[in-house]
């Protein structure tokens, strides 16, 4: 499966501190996912991979189909948003996987999402 550099993706991420028990070592984190479609034709998100690692080095991997129960069809020149959430175990992890998506035509591609780092507040530096 090819990478296709035409889709373009930002995430933003939120430390949930109000939901969050570092005691018991659950460090919750929203993130918000645009999609924009930089390409010559429209394409549909069929399905997503993630791998998400805390700072033990713990790796968790979340196949799927959609995002947030959607496959959403996204034009040429148009973006998708859509936020989720993860938990660790730790206060600082990573994330990154990539996108299945398909074009109006039927080529089959993956869109990387670049890996991006889970922090709670003052614990990088």
């Amino acid at each position: 499966m090819n990478i296709h550099p035409d889709i373009d993706i930002l995430i933003n991420m939120e430390y949930l501190e109000n939901e969050s028990e570092p005691e018991r070592k659950r460090f919750l984190f929203s993130y918000t996912v645009t999609i924009t479609n930089q390409g010559k034709h429209p394409v549909r998100l069929l399905d997503r991979y993630w791998c998400i690692t805390d700072a033990n080095e713990h790796i968790q991997e979340v196949h799927g189909e959609g995002v947030i129960g959607l496959q959403p069809d996204i034009e040429v020149g148009k973006s998708f948003q859509y936020t989720s959430g993860a938990m660790l175990e730790t206060a600082v992890g990573t994330m990154e996987g990539y996108y299945g998506m398909m074009t109006a035509d039927g080529e089959m591609f993956n869109a990387k999402i670049p890996p991006f780092t889970l922090a709670a507040p003052n614990r990088l530096h």
